[in-house]
């Protein structure tokens, strides 16, 4: 028994001993890497200098570190960081714990307390600005945490009052002033603007000025102080400064003036009132006579470097602006100016002189922003003779840029003298010689030039005219461009001075009744001696004290709208005569011209309507029914391109129109579909057309919900009253409802805008004149410049295409780049771009012809519904069509593709 125990025994310890000789043997070491913080700990410790300090740290950057040691290596930074005194060093590792903060795997909420107090501390302004960029780092990386969030917001609120809303303390002020003397321009800059702000919200309180017993207004004296900083080293900064001093109109005048002078200011310090002095005298209790209280007292002695207001820098601010080296800042100045010359019209006055200066300009921007701004200001001057000859010295400009916004200048500005109206004819006669394509410009430019003056006008027209008073002279030609140019401007005088007709010769009064009716946008209505006046027809009815123009274009579109009470035949004629006349009347009336013809082209699409309903195009059978049914989807494609035309060709259009012109396009769908249906074998195919239009009826009723009740009894209207039997119904049927309902829809009335105008444009280049063709190589490209001028154009950078259909039926469509488009003034916009004309050999020259179409979306003016959203019948049929529009006349251009020489 004992001897089988101690086997037992045996056998056990023998078991436990090789248990553990394996462990032994399988056992591996385990390698562990040297700590990251202790050994950057070691390294800042050794450092002797900030220098040293900053090198360990960059050595540091450029190595990895793991998750679990960035919290160790972020207490080290921190520890270091509240002992070092260097900003330098401070700002490295600023940095450093917004690198670590962004490591995966390691969360940074365990350093934000410790970065927002150290920024609560921070002197530095460079270290504010990164510890601030680290606090968003750590922002970012918690953007889950609520809790967060809402404290560095509030972190943030303390550097961004203003802008998040809260009004700022006047205490605030003379920091800020301190601050412009910073030696960082990021600092500078952020205290003009603060400075700006201050002077908005508190612009009369008084404040002191320094080293004086004067005051002054805070907002003149921050005007003065950011005058100053015109002067600034830094570009940026005087940029900023030049275009805050625009906007603070409440300055008072004499310091505006200061500002284009300089000279120091020697007396403009604040006034006191009666009141003070004689309280000031009683208080003092000294006398010397008896008469007046204190005479003989001890004058104030006066610090010289206290007198001045505004310190020497100030001083001739809009000076130094104008002249400055930088061109971006001259440009500040010029704006500045003309803001605060809008507001001061004797300030307008005195800045006149350095305004025509600035149209000298070496840089082609800043003598084109000076011309825009004087013309924004040429109500409020009036031009000596030796300005108008400097500001008449542009139109030798190489640019049509400089010279069409110096044209629009001269028609709002006005002239002194009539030598001044004189010398501007002369030079506006020689720009026409020798630029002939300013022809339109230089006409519309005397037009207004001619109204605004006709009492400098009425003596030179005797000299104008070439008349006198015994013999008569030679007829002038009437298609020399000079000789309309000067009739433009005589006509437009004499619309206001009635003395001046009488001085016009037989050929003069018949030049004029061809120009009324030849340029009538230019020439207007006289009312000649022994003639009636002339003028367009309208009812006699009209009131004399309203437009009868736009009188006549109420009562046509009133009557037509009683066009469903006649029949067929009388409904027609009624159409084709309004819409005649409203033509006729967008040729007489240039004011009136886009509103006639967007309602003469609602008056065609309704026309169209009518013809293609017609009964005796519909009684006959199908199969006869061929010719007919070309007419009728004629109509239905005509309708559709008008109404895009109306849509987006024409500025100022509302939704109160879209929805009428889209309710007329849904209708010249509904055409096509039963043309279609009449014409197509087989009911299979009607299935998908009746579907899709159905989709479009019930996208119309979920865009336009809000304007449904405005159209009662319209087609639509009836549609939807009709949807449930449509949506159960065969297409046969589908087919028949839709031909009764349009033959039973009413005339929508369509209201007109306040201001519409009809985009246009006019290619310049090339003129499409000569007969020499353009060569080049086959398979190589050419250039081909391409200038237009587009008139009401919204979004042109966008909408603005050239195209180039070339004799083989090739088309190209070219998108002009953003910076090809130019703004010379309100709702006018220049294209100068190039195109770029590549073909296979011809055997002889053949024309290709360059125009220019306008973009659409025809989803783009749909309202947005919040029923849409997320809906399977969003409206994919409207928004998804995209087309072009032609807009210009097609200019066709010669070219000539030769062969490659081997």
């Amino acid at each position: 028994m004992a001897a089988h125990l101690k086997k037992r025994v045996y056998e056990e310890f023998t078991k436990v001993v090789q248990q553990q000789q394996e462990e032994i043997a399988t056992k591996k070491l385990r390698l562990t890497k040297p700590s990251k913080s202790a050994a950057l700990h070691i390294d800042l410790c050794k450092a002797t200098s900030p220098a040293d300090a900053l090198q360990y740290l960059l050595q540091f950057a450029r190595k990895p570190v793991e998750a679990e040691s960035v919290e160790g290596v972020v207490r080290i930074l921190l520890e270091h960081y509240y002992k070092e005194n260097d900003p330098s060093v401070r700002l490295k590792i600023a940095s450093l714990l917004g690198l670590l903060s962004k490591t995966a795997g390691f969360s940074p909420d365990c350093i934000m307390d410790d970065a927002i107090n150290i920024l609560q501390n921070e002197k530095s302004h460079q270290v504010l600005a990164q510890l601030l960029d680290t606090l968003l780092a750590i922002g970012s990386k918690l953007a889950e945490n609520q809790a967060t969030q809402v404290r560095l917001v509030d972190v943030a609120c303390k550097l961004q009052l203003h802008e998040r809303g809260l009004k700022l303390h006047q205490t605030i002020y003379n920091q800020a002033c301190k601050l412009l003397s910073d030696d960082y321009e990021q600092v500078r800059s952020a205290a003009v603007q603060l400075i700006w702000v201050v002077s908005q919200l508190y612009p009369e309180s008084i404040v002191p000025i320094p080293s004086s017993n004067e005051e002054i207004r805070l907002v003149d004296d921050a005007f003065g102080k950011i005058c100053h900083m015109v002067s600034d080293g830094s570009w940026v900064v005087r940029v900023q400064a030049a275009k805050l001093l625009g906007s603070m109109e409440q300055v008072s005048s004499h310091f505006l003036e200061q500002t284009l002078d300089k000279k120091l200011m020697s007396d403009l310090r604040r006034k006191r009132t009666a009141h003070e002095r004689a309280k000031e005298l009683y208080s003092s209790g000294e006398f010397s006579s008896g008469r007046k209280w204190g005479d003989d007292a001890p004058k104030e002695e006066i610090d010289t470097g206290a007198v001045n207001l505004i310190e020497s820098g100030a001083c001739g601010a809009f000076v130094h602006g104008l002249e400055d080296e930088m061109y971006e800042v001259r440009i500040a100045a010029v704006e500045a100016l003309c803001m605060l010359a809008q507001s001061s019209p004797s300030f307008a006055e005195k800045c006149l002189d350095f305004l025509v200066d600035m149209f000298n300009d070496e840089i082609e921007e800043v003598r084109l922003q000076s011309i825009h701004t004087m013309r924004k200001i040429s109500n409020n001057i009036t031009l000596r003779e030796d300005q108008l000859d400097t500001v008449l010295a542009v139109l030798e400009d190489s640019s049509r840029d400089i010279r069409e916004a110096l044209h629009e200048l001269l028609c709002c500005t006005n002239v002194s003298t009539k030598e001044g109206i004189h010398l501007a004819l002369v030079e506006l006669l020689k720009n026409l010689t020798k630029y002939p394509t300013d022809r339109d410009s230089i006409w519309k430019c005397l037009k207004f030039l001619g109204s605004r003056h006709p009492t400098l006008v009425l003596p030179l027209v005797p000299e104008l005219l070439s008349t006198h008073p015994f013999f008569d002279t030679a007829e002038p030609d009437m298609d020399d461009p000079a000789y309309i140019a000067v009739l433009v401007l005589i006509f437009n005088a004499a619309k206001t001075c009635p003395t001046m007709p009488a001085l016009f010769s037989d050929h003069t009064l018949r030049h004029y009744a061809y120009l009324r009716d030849s340029l009538s946008h230019l020439v207007p209505a006289l009312r000649l001696p022994g003639r009636k006046l002339v003028s367009s027809t309208v009812p006699s009815n009209i009131s004399p004290h309203e437009d009868p123009s736009q009188q006549f274009l109420q009562q046509s579109l009133e009557r037509v709208y009683s066009v469903q009470h006649l029949d067929s035949q009388g409904a027609q004629e009624l159409l084709e005569l309004t819409i005649r006349d409203l033509q006729r009347l967008g040729e007489l009336q240039s004011e009136l011209a886009g509103v006639a013809d967007f309602s003469a082209t609602y008056l065609q699409c309704q026309l169209l309507l009518i013809k293609a309903l017609q009964e005796k195009l519909w009684n006959v059978a199908a199969p006869l029914y061929l010719k007919q049914s070309d007419l009728a989807s004629a109509a239905a494609k005509q309708i559709m391109e008008e109404t895009y035309k109306m849509e987006f060709m024409y500025s100022g259009v509302e939704n109160k129109q879209v929805v009428i012109i889209h309710h007329m396009r849904l209708q010249a769908k509904a055409l096509q579909l039963i043309v279609t249906a009449r014409t197509t074998r087989g009911v299979d195919p009607l299935f998908g057309m009746c579907e899709k239009f159905l989709q479009e009826v019930d996208c119309f009723q979920r865009c336009f919900i809000a304007d449904l009740p405005h159209l009662q009894d319209s087609f639509v209207d009836k549609l939807l009253d009709l949807m449930p039997r449509l949506m159960t119904s065969k297409p046969v049927e589908v087919i028949k409802i839709l031909q009764t309902m349009l033959r039973q829809s009413t005339f929508l009335h369509l209201p007109l805008p306040e201001q519409i105008h009809k985009a246009s444009a006019t290619i310049i280049e090339p003129a499409g004149e000569s007969d020499n063709p353009l060569r080049f190589t086959s398979g190589l490209v050419v250039a081909l410049d391409v200038d237009a001028t587009l008139e009401h154009v919204q979004d042109p950078q966008n909408t603005v295409k050239v195209q180039v259909l070339y004799p083989d039926g090739q088309a190209q469509m070219i998108h002009p780049k953003p910076a090809d488009f130019r703004n010379p003034g309100p709702g006018r916009h220049r294209l100068l771009t190039q195109v770029y004309l590549s073909h296979t050999a011809w055997t002889e020259p053949c024309q290709v012809e360059v125009r220019l179409l306008l973009a659409y979306n025809s989803g783009a003016r749909i309202p947005k519904s919040p029923w849409l959203e997320g809906s399977e019948m969003s409206p994919q049929v409207e928004t998804s069509i995209e087309g072009t529009i032609p807009f210009s006349k097609p200019v066709k251009v010669y070219i000539m593709p030769k062969p490659a020489r081997r």
